[in-house]
């Protein structure tokens, strides 16, 4: 897999993994590198770079979405693998320490609160990254919204439901990676018992293809959004060919829409 030259003023996403099985992405903006999530093994995140040309070395900071395992659960190798510093809430942090207290000793922590900006500087205007707070149901759950010069790129996941700000936070990016998690008819049909199926349906659960596809729709319409990937997608009441259906049936049909692979690296997307 090449790597894709960057232009210098854009920002790059790029998807690692993207499930419940583990999740790990990389932006850059400016030549800044960072790491949002370590839900896969550190060698995991470092061969996936190698196959765009991307020393994991090269990246300044890991920043950490939320406590739940397939986002968290190897932080500390991060840091003490690469030297990287990890930016996390306090409660994320101590909720990682007691689930992994063998894995999750940092020697350089930097804190963040959710709804607050973290701004980075590059080698010429800074890279802001904002921490927007969701009703997902960790400790202390953020999505997160990448600004660099004009553009601004947004990794919606682990979002509970439709939260207010949601829809007008859309129409201001130029390019997201956003949750499509399950299917509603797949999710009730399937061997899901109802307290677990309750529980992502619900508010501090997923989005489903349409309510991600209502978003996405109206984000298209007001004509900023250059393109989409759909993440976090589930094994069991969902696949890509389903969500893609649902989304490509409201969209018009040159629209760029790509799903996030949840067994390992996919895109290089750019705004």
């Amino acid at each position: 897999m090449a790597a894709r030259k960057s232009n210098a003023d854009s920002l790059q996403l790029i998807s690692l993994q993207s499930g419940s099985n583990g999740n790990c992405y990389f932006v850059q903006a400016g030549g800044t590198r960072i790491l949002v999530d370590a839900g896969i093994s550190g060698r995991q995140a470092e061969t996936r770079l190698a196959r765009y040309g991307i020393d994991i070395r090269s990246c300044r900071a890991l920043f950490i979405s939320h406590d739940h395992s397939d986002h968290a659960r190897c932080m500390g190798v991060y840091h003490r693998k690469y030297g990287l510093p990890v930016y996390v809430t306090d409660a994320t942090l101590n909720h990682v320490a007691r689930q992994y207290p063998d894995r999750a000793g940092i020697g350089d922590i930097r804190r963040f609160r959710a709804g607050t900006t973290v701004v980075l500087e590059t080698r010429d205007e800074p890279l802001h990254v904002h921490a927007i707070r969701t009703p997902h149901d960790g400790a202390d759950c953020v999505a997160f919204v990448f600004e660099y010069r004009d553009r601004r790129v947004g990794l919606l996941s682990d979002l509970g439901h439709v939260f207010p700000g949601l829809p007008e936070l859309v129409l201001t990016l130029d390019g997201m990676l956003i949750e499509s998690n399950y299917d509603p008819t797949m999710l009730a049909e399937g061997r899901y018992p109802p307290h677990l199926q309750d529980r992502i349906r619900g508010r501090g659960g997923h989005l489903s293809n349409d309510e991600a596809a209502d978003l996405v729709e109206e984000a298209v319409r007001h004509q900023r959004l250059q393109w989409v990937a759909l993440g976090h997608l589930s094994a069991e009441n969902n696949s890509p060919v389903t969500a893609l259906r649902t989304h490509r049936r409201r969209l018009p049909r040159s629209f760029p829409i790509a799903v996030a692979d949840r067994y390992g690296p996919s895109g290089a997307w750019e705004a």
